[in-house]
């Protein structure tokens, strides 16, 4: 029996996939990199800075600034960007509260740091929703790896089962299916055929295409 849902951050809770990418190309001007228009990241969405860092950033500029102080620095980039225009994903106010009116108890699983969960948190009046939030500073491990969403249903006090995840990446739906739970994703982020080759329980463009009854009966 569903008695917990564990919400990715994001391109889950918000549809900001594309903010990053703008706080990466603006880090990629700063230290005069060279940033392809229209490259394709989304193969690192829903990973750790540290792994997303190394994979973006050359050898040269870890070493003289560090994976921390970068990571620290295009986040900063990022909450400045998005500041103006974020919003919740459509319909994801209603399903809050509609899960809470149900004693379905709500999490954040994110690979963002705390300080990106706390902002979108605030930023977008949802922070009375969620009694946990768990973020990558706070796992050694990141998605695809399922530390992130057992140690959410851990703080839940419940067991893995009995949880629910949104996911928009492919690491996370990989993730949530290690971790034995069942998950629904979003198409914020990757195309259908992407998602549908990924397998999880169910697919919908945003929180108005799912109700508590679904969730509960999947």
């Amino acid at each position: 029996m569903t008695k917990g849902v564990i919400f990715d951050m994001d391109g889950v809770l918000v549809n900001n996939m594309a903010v990053h990418f703008q706080a990466f190309a603006a880090m990629a001007e700063r230290y005069n990199l060279r940033a392809e228009d229209g490259a394709d990241f989304t193969h690192l969405n829903g990973r750790g800075n540290d792994d997303i860092i190394r994979a973006l950033f050359p050898d040269d500029l870890i070493a003289a600034k560090g994976i921390t102080a970068l990571a620290d620095e295009k986040e900063a980039l990022y909450r400045e960007i998005y500041t103006p225009t974020i919003a919740p994903v459509a319909g994801l106010h209603q399903l809050l509260q509609d899960l809470q009116k149900q004693g379905i108890k709500c999490a954040v699983g994110s690979s963002g740091p705390k300080e990106n969960v706390a902002f979108v948190l605030d930023k977008c009046h949802i922070e009375p929703y969620f009694a946990v939030r768990i973020s990558g500073d706070m796992v050694t491990r990141c998605k695809p790896d399922p530390e992130i969403f057992l140690t959410a249903a851990s703080e839940l006090g419940l067991q893995p089962e009995e949880c629910i995840i949104f996911e928009d990446a492919v690491a996370g739906i990989a993730a949530a299916q290690a971790a034995g739970m069942k998950v629904i994703a979003l198409t914020t982020t990757h195309s259908i055929e992407r998602i549908e080759a990924a397998k999880p329980n169910l697919i919908i463009n945003d929180f108005t295409a799912v109700t508590v009854e679904q969730i509960l009966s999947l």
